[in-house]
């Protein structure tokens, strides 16, 4: 199980989130702790109220004092409503929240089951429930003892605790017009931050292409790069940019530039132990001399990893990046080392190659020739043969000729005479 939590701003949109997703049929609620009705027998605003008043008896806590809660589960994991609310209750209750008013949202919007938790940390008599550090402390611990009480598959179990263990075919590409741009966008990004193991904007928006988003700095000195600022955005077939872009602030996980940046820095150290393995897949298609750019990505997708290919305008390209869909992992391949460069990478291809494209010696070259004659015989056609060369055969007689008058060194010394013992 993986546990998401946020405080969002406003309790209104956190609750108005879930809601709308219950209007389009992708959302239930399951469950509601501490109101008098059954979440069937209530609208929008007798959710709202309930959780509200609470919040209005502790005036200087303004501000987080909303908690928006997911537990998300493995994918092959399945569960009745009556299990998915024990859960959501054992959860709460865990981490102090047993006693305060909350609802339970089951969604179907993705390939995982999970449910979303949306309470106040505002208690009846206005006191503030402590959230300091409740996600790396009480939720911890809770995590681990409701997978243990519930058997569920522990997120420990895999690396950097995964969410979604799915192959990136199996995941269905975002199309322009037929689906809502925010929501579709949301749903990308809810997949591709929490899971994949990215440093730079250019690796995250490697793995977001594959899904037709992209996350945009702005034009160059636009008021939105010199501030900081983020937009996503969708793409068509051929990865051109279409519709309006939105705002990172604008989206409920908010993903700004900051909080990537942030994330660029952890993954850097997360990632390190899956570059090894990488590189032997690498190595091993290599291995298997590839005779072109194209059978070589081919042969490393059937090894789940995905290879993208940056171009400029004019169509050159000039990096390579690699999607290890096996950990989760984005690697420029420059970073791996220099001979994962895309420079380095053709020139093993085109080595490869060229070795394959030398031919053998002919016997004629190979043959030694002991004496003249043998050399005549071998040549006897020569003159009536395509590109025949008398100059050829007359420097080879020459050079033979050197060698048979060639003597060696210790024959042409002169012997010394003896000297008689008789004198």
């Amino acid at each position: 199980m993986v546990v998401r939590i946020t405080s969002p701003h406003s309790l209104q949109r956190a609750l108005n989130y879930n809601e709308q997703k219950c209007q389009k049929g992708k959302a239930v609620c399951i469950h509601s702790e501490g109101y008098l009705l059954s979440p069937g027998m209530m609208n929008f605003h007798d959710k709202l109220e309930r959780l509200h008043d609470l919040q209005s008896r502790n005036e200087r806590s303004k501000k987080s004092n909303t908690l928006h809660i997911s537990l998300n589960f493995d994918p092959s994991e399945k569960f009745s409503r009556e299990k998915l609310i024990k859960i959501g209750q054992s959860y709460m209750e865990k981490i102090g929240f047993g006693n305060q008013p909350y609802l339970v949202y089951e969604h179907h919007d993705a390939g995982h089951p999970h449910i979303h938790i949306v309470t106040t940390n505002i208690q009846a008599d206005g006191k503030r429930i402590d959230t300091y550090n409740i996600g790396r402390n009480q939720s911890e611990k809770a995590r681990k003892e409701i997978e243990l009480d519930f058997k569920l598959i522990r997120a420990g179990d895999k690396k950097q605790a995964q969410l979604i263990n799915t192959r990136p075919l199996d995941v269905q590409k975002v199309q322009y017009g037929k689906s809502e741009t925010i929501r579709s966008i949301t749903n990308v990004l809810d997949l591709v931050i929490i899971s994949y193991k990215y440093t730079s904007l250019a690796e995250l928006n490697a793995i977001l292409k594959q899904y037709n988003v992209m996350a945009d700095r702005g034009r160059e000195n636009s008021i939105i790069q010199r501030n900081g600022g983020l937009l996503y955005c969708l793409l068509d077939e051929k990865g051109n940019k279409t519709g309006v872009p939105v705002k990172a602030s604008r989206l409920y996980s908010k993903p700004t530039l900051a909080v990537l940046e942030k994330k660029f820095q952890v993954n850097e150290t997360l990632r390190q132990p899956d570059k090894g393995k990488l590189k032997a897949s690498i190595d091993w298609v290599l291995a298997k001399s590839p005779g072109s750019l194209k059978e070589f990505t081919d042969a490393l997708l059937k090894e789940q990893v995905q290879t993208v290919l940056r171009q400029n305008k004019e169509g050159l390209i000039y990096g390579i990046t690699f999607i290890d869909y096996r950990t989760k992992s984005i690697f420029n391949g420059s970073d791996i080392g220099k001979q994962y460069s895309i420079a380095g990478i053709e020139a093993k291809i085109a080595g490869t190659k060229k070795e394959e494209s030398i031919p053998e010696k002919s016997q004629t070259s190979q043959t030694t020739v002991s004496n003249p004659r043998e050399l005549k015989t071998l040549h006897e056609n020569s003159p009536d043969e395509p590109g025949y060369d008398k100059g050829n055969l007359l420097q080879e007689l020459i050079d033979h000729e050197k060698n048979i008058n060639r003597v060696a060194g210790e024959l042409l010394k002169k012997k010394k005479k003896k000297r008689s013992k008789n004198l």
